[in-house]
Order: structure tokens, then C-alpha cells, then sequence
């Protein structure tokens, strides 16, 4: 791995305000043919000195994607230090996310975007936020870009614990089929190519995934993706039109109460529910262009994204309708339309080099409708809500970066975000309109480098929108009243960082960080009611690593610990439910050892807290996978993936709440509720290139 040499740290920083190849990339140096002045760190990762605005921002190159296995689709974003990734139900369903103190839910405070398009759905039937990545293919994807804390201007909602971009291929260099068998009645195919047409190329993918889990009531995943892309250019000059489609469908077991397992009435992987789980579908078309002359870069987005989600849930069992039990239906039909542009150019100002940047961005979500219903057996008894929403949303956002001198640069950024909604409620009292808007300002400053080090200042202020059904809320389905929320809610961050590259084929990044949220206010879907919760406050540190020991062997070791509280106190305590606290990911991955291959991961999860007075505390979990690799021969490929290696008995997630089981009191029983991981489980791959 070459190393940025000290004769070059000013050309390196000068090099900084070149106009950046696409959102969210890292500034590349001009080939060179002198070796030893190349400004190039090759690996899994480009997180170099040099190459970011903040010691927690990143670049996850497709080399590693490829050599690590992943249980599910959504791990994905495990490769982003310091994020959790589980799953508390079916795998049709988006995952749970943890990062920076927060338990995410489904996708709040993080956002994520394919190609510019927006993975997180407002005002969704599930949960604000939501963020299904389950429409991927993972061998499609070229890089993910991630930034954490609200320090950038180009990121907007959902942003404030951190963002990630995913970009995909518009070319393979081989074509691609590959065929997984598993236990539990695993299989999944891929096939995948790319080619010339006319002047530009033509690019796809297609995925077939059957699953039954482990799990008493099977899972009986039916699982079908596409993608179709033509693209003409480069990645930072030239266009391209994507379409993709993604249906699934499956049955669900979702958490269970410890009781009802230690009491033998079922076995750790039995159901409760058995007629839980549920389909969704997605379709989406999307433009892409990057147009560059000698100084500016002219950037534009479209996109518009059809979905549908029908989820059938019962986490309390007989404890609301003890007749017919607690299921119900999540229901949703979505359109969401918009657009991203922006334009960049450096020029100078007395001298200092500048790049400037200003863009917009637009969004509407309409929802025809998306409803909350009792169901028996995924049947609809009764309408608890249903509601006609359009949402629509612009930012605008401009951002200055100056390098006052060789080692200081700083970048300055401001953003304004204006939301209306407009809601058609089946409770009286519900309807209406409502609008707010949030400005944000951003400030970063990035010192060195000094010997291979450099250091980072940040600060800015963010929010996430609440759900537009709460906005105009006036009373609850039950009848009661209700105060409507806060639209937006503002938050605030800042940061302290360094990064080293001090040991050759090392890549070292520490961070202490701080956020503050205004407040925890979220529609409660489950519940068909928004519920507030109080302002709060978390802060950490973050130790990310790299080290390319060797050109077929990588180690990477990410470490983060956290502290979650709410800042008014209450009787009932200051923890906040479900936030993480510790969390460590160990790595090796051996490339090219001949024709054998592998990768090791190790991820620890720590314990957190389940109630607010911090009396019911969850285990931890740790967990292995591991992959052997060999190369039949020049086109052939065969992988063995075992998962939970250690077959550790853990939990992906847990919740302390009342549900009723037959012959319990009326009131039911306050319970720890557990989702098990998977036992050890085995998966063979093979692939074939063409």
C-alpha cells in the first residue's frame, strides 16, 4: 500500500479542492508514473489521510463486499464500523439498526440512498424511517460512501447518526452466476452481466432466494429481485437509467416472551403467532447524470419508486382482544417522486483556493392509503385507522471549502429544509394540513497532515421528520385526545478526530463525538398513536482500524463505545430503552493464497438497557461467521459461508413489555421478549464467471 510521502502534504491538501467525482466520492489523485508520488491507498477501504472531512466519514470498496459473507441482505451496512444490523421478524421485513448510542428502529436518524434514490419512507405504516434494503443485490454493489453525525450539508433527514450511499455497477468486468444451497431449505441464484450497446452499456442482475430458517413455522421465503441498467460515460461524466423490481413474500416469527420458553409451551424457535408475516413489493426508475468540464461538476437525480407493504404482527399476544388475539395489519401503498441536482466549481479568492457547492433537493410521498387494521389469520376484522397522506419536502443547502493554508482547511455549510403534509383521516378530528421548516448550519475544520496525521473539528446541526400523521393528530383511534408533534426535530453534534496512516499499510481513525436530540417524538405504528418522548443526549468514541499487513491479508478491528440519556429527568429513569452502549467487530480476510480464499468476523453487541430505570438490562451477543474459499479453476469458484460459528446461544433483540398469554391475568405479564440468532448453519456457493 503506497503511502502519501511528506514532500507531498501540500499538494495533497491543494489537491482536496479539485471538484469531487460524484456525491459522497473521495478526491483521486492524477495517474502518475513516479511510484512514490501516487496519492493512492489501495484495500478494502479508502478512508486515507486526505481523503475525508471528518475522521468518521469513509469509502467501503466492493473487494471486501465480495470476500465477506453476510446471513442477510441488510448486513450489508455492517460494514460501515460501529453499525449493528439484526432482524426481530421475517426476512421480508427491513432490519434493525444500531449505531452510535441509538437503536434506529427500522432506519430513523440513519439514512440510506441507492444511486441517489432514498431507501428511509416517512410517515410509514412499520415505522418512521423505514429502511428495507431487502430489493439489493449485493454483487451489484460498487461502493458504500457513509458519514456519521450531521456535519455534512448534503445530508437531510434521517441523517444525524450518520448516512450511507450506495453506489452500484454500471459495468462488470465478467459476467456472473452463482447458485447458494443451505440448511433450512436455503437456495438463492444470481446471474448477472453487463455489455456493449451502442455507444454506452447495458447492464443486469436477477436474484431468486428460497429460505425456511430454522424456525418452527417456516419462513417460506419467496424472494425475486431485478435490475436493469443502461449507462453511457463515466461514473463522473456521463448518465445512466435504471430500473429495478423486487417482490417478496414470507411468514414471520417474531420476538417470543421468555416465559412461554422456559415454561416448555414452546421451543426457543417455536411461535406464538403462526399466521404472522406478510408481502411487500418495489419498482423503481431512476436517472442519473454527472456532467464535467474543466472546473465545475454539474450533478442531477430522478427518480420514482412505487411500493406496497402488507405486514401481519401480534407481539401481545390475547392481552388487547383476548377473544380472537392481538394481530393486526400494517398496510401501505406508496408513490414517492423526486430530484437531486447540484453544482460545484472551485475558483480563488485572494489567492486561497476555493470550491463551492450548491444543490437541491426535492421529494413528495403520496400515500393511498396506509392503514392500521385487527386482523384473525391476516384477515381484516376492523379499521383501527386509515390515512390519505401527501408529504412533500425541499432542501436547499450551499457549502464553501477553503484551504487557508497547506495543513488547514475548513469547510462551511447551510442547509434549509421546508415540509408541508397534508393528511385524510379515517378518525374525525385527524385531518388537516401542516408545515415547518429547519435550518441547519454546518462547520468543519481539517488540520495536517502532519507526519502521515491529520485532525478534524466538526459541528452541525440536523433533524429527522416525524410521521405526517402525528402533525395534524387531535385525538387517538381509541377516541381520546391528542396534542399533534413537532414536524421536524432539530438535533446537534459535534465531533473531535484524528487519522493515521503513521504505520505503513495502516489505516487508523479515532473519534469522540457528541449528539443531542430535541426530542424522541416517533409515530408508535404498532400502536396507531404517536407517542412523545423527551429530549436526550449521547456521546462516545469510536476507534476504527485498518491494516493491510500483507497483499493477500487484511485485519480490521472497529471499536465504539457509548452513553444514552435522556436529559429531563422523569420518575421513571433517564436510560433510553434499546440504545446501545458497546459494540466490537474483529476481521480477516486472506486473498489469492493460491486458489484458496477466506474471511473470518467476529461482532460483539453489548448489553442495553430495556427500560427507562435501566432495572431490565438485555445479554450481550456475540457472533462468528467464516468463509472457505477455492478456486476450481479460471472461472469456477466454490465457497462454504458458516454462520454463528460457535453456535452461540444470544438474541438478536430484545424488548421488556406486557403481553398475555392463555390463562394469564387480564393485565398480562411484564416479560422479556427475544428474537434467538440463528443456530450454526452452513451455506455452499457456486460460481460461475462468463
Amino acid at each position: 500500500m503506497p503511502l502519501i510521502k511528506r514532500k507531498q502534504l501540500a499538494a495533497c491538501a491543494l489537491a482536496l479542492l479539485s471538484v469531487a467525482p460524484r456525491a459522497g466520492a473521495t478526491p483521486q489523485a492524477a495517474p502518475s508514473t513516479d511510484e512514490s508520488r501516487t496519492v493512492r491507498v489501495t484495500g478494502h477501504y479508502d478512508n486515507a489521510v486526505g481523503t475525508s472531512d471528518a475522521a468518521s466519514q469513509g469509502v467501503i470498496n466492493s473487494e471486501l463486499i465480495v470476500n465477506r459473507p453476510a446471513l442477510r441482505t441488510g448486513e450489508l451496512l455492517e460494514f460501515v464500523p460501529g453499525l449493528i444490523v439484526t432482524q426481530h421478524s421475517g426476512d421480508g421485513k427491513a432490519n434493525q439498526y444500531f449505531l452510535r448510542g441509538f437503536n434506529l428502529d427500522h432506519g430513523t436518524d440513519f439514512a440510506t440512498y441507492v444511486d441517489g434514490m432514498p431507501v428511509n419512507m416517512r410517515t410509514h405504516a412499520h415505522g418512521q424511517g423505514y429502511s428495507d434494503l431487502n430489493f439489493l443485490i449485493p454483487e451489484l454493489v460498487q461502493r458504500i460512501d457513509y458519514r456519521k453525525g450531521p456535519y455534512f450539508a448534503s445530508e437531510g433527514d434521517f441523517s444525524s447518526a450518520g448516512a450511507a450511499r450506495i453506489r452500484l455497477a454500471d459495468r462488470l468486468p465478467q459476467g456472473q452466476a452463482s447458485v447458494s444451497v443451505g440448511q433450512h431449505g436455503y437456495l438463492r441464484g444470481v446471474v448477472a452481466d453487463s455489455a456493449a450497446a451502442g455507444q454506452g452499456t447495458l447492464l443486469y442482475g436477477l436474484e431468486v432466494n428460497r429460505n425456511n430458517g430454522p424456525w418452527d413455522v417456516p419462513e417460506n421465503v419467496r424472494k425475486y429481485s431485478g435490475v436493469l441498467r443502461y449507462s453511457q460515460g463515466t461514473a463522473d461524466n456521463g448518465f445512466s437509467v435504471t430500473a429495478m423490481a423486487y417482490k417478496n413474500s414470507w411468514n414471520a416469527t417474531d420476538q417470543v416472551p421468555l416465559r412461554a420458553v422456559e415454561s416448555g409451551q414452546i421451543g426457543r424457535f417455536g411461535s406464538l403467532a403462526p399466521s404472522d408475516g406478510g408481502d411487500t413489493s418495489r419498482t423503481s426508475l431512476s436517472y442519473a447524470l454527472r456532467q464535467r468540464t474543466q472546473n465545475r461538476l454539474f450533478e442531477f437525480d430522478a427518480y420514482l419508486i412505487r411500493s406496497q407493504l402488507e405486514l401481519n404482527s401480534d407481539f401481545t399476544y390475547f392481552l388487547a382482544n383476548p377473544g380472537q388475539g392481538d394481530q393486526f395489519q400494517q398496510s401501505e401503498r406508496r408513490t414517492v417522486a423526486g430530484v437531486n441536482a447540484s453544482e460545484s466549481w472551485t475558483t480563488q479568492l485572494f489567492g486561497l483556493p476555493l470550491r463551492n457547492k450548491l444543490g437541491v433537493q426535492a421529494r413528495v410521498d403520496r400515500l393511498s392509503p396506509v392503514g392500521l387494521y385487527s386482523t384473525l389469520a391476516r384477515v381484516r376484522q376492523a379499521t383501527v385507522r386509515e390515512d390519505r397522506v401527501r408529504e412533500a419536502s425541499i432542501g436547499v443547502y450551499g457549502e464553501n471549502t477553503v484551504q487557508w493554508l497547506p495543513w488547514l482547511r475548513s469547510v462551511a455549510g447551510l442547509r434549509y429544509d421546508a415540509y408541508r403534509f397534508k393528511v385524510d383521516s379515517s378518525v374525525e378530528g385527524n385531518s388537516g394540513a401542516a408545515q415547518d421548516h429547519v435550518v441547519s448550519p454546518k462547520l468543519s475544520l481539517i488540520l495536517g497532515p502532519w507526519s502521515q496525521t491529520e485532525f478534524f473539528v466538526n459541528y452541525g446541526k440536523g433533524f429527522h421528520s416525524n410521521d405526517a400523521r402525528g402533525t395534524t393528530q387531535t385525538r387517538l383511534p381509541d377516541g381520546t385526545s391528542s396534542a399533534p408533534v413537532t414536524p421536524l426535530v432539530p438535533t446537534r453534534g459535534m465531533e473531535l478526530g484524528a487519522r493515521t496512516q503513521w504505520l505503513p499499510g495502516l489505516q487508523s481513525s479515532l473519534a469522540l463525538w457528541r449528539l443531542d436530540v430535541a426530542s424522541e417524538l416517533l409515530f408508535v405504528g404498532d400502536a396507531g398513536e404517536t407517542q412523545p418522548s423527551r429530549a436526550s443526549r449521547r456521546h462516545g468514541i469510536e476507534w476504527n482500524n485498518h491494516y493491510v499487513a500483507a497483499p493477500w491479508l487484511q485485519f480490521d478491528l472497529d471499536l465504539a463505545a457509548s452513553r444514552s440519556r435522556y436529559t429531563q429527568n422523569d420518575p421513571a429513569g433517564n436510560f433510553i430503552p434499546g440504545s446501545i452502549d458497546k459494540v466490537a467487530s474483529f476481521g480477516v480476510t486472506v486473498t489469492d493464497r493460491g486458489p484458496w480464499s477466506g474471511a473470518l468476523q467476529l461482532r460483539y453487541f453489548g448489553p442495553r438497557p430495556l427500560i427507562e430505570d435501566n432495572s431490565v438490562r438485555s445479554a450481550s451477543t456475540t457472533l462468528a461467521y467464516a468463509r472457505l474459499a477455492y478456486q476450481l479453476n479460471r472461472k469456477t469458484r466454490i465457497a462454504l459461508d458458516v454462520f454463528n460459528l460457535f453456535n452461540r446461544r444470544a438474541s438478536d433483540i430484545d424488548y421488556y413489555y406486557a403481553s398475555r398469554l392463555p390463562g394469564e391475568a387480564a393485565d398480562g405479564v411484564n416479560d422479556r421478549h427475544f428474537h434467538p440468532v440463528e443456530p450454526r448453519s452452513a451455506r455452499l456457493s457456486l460460481s460461475y464467471a462468463f
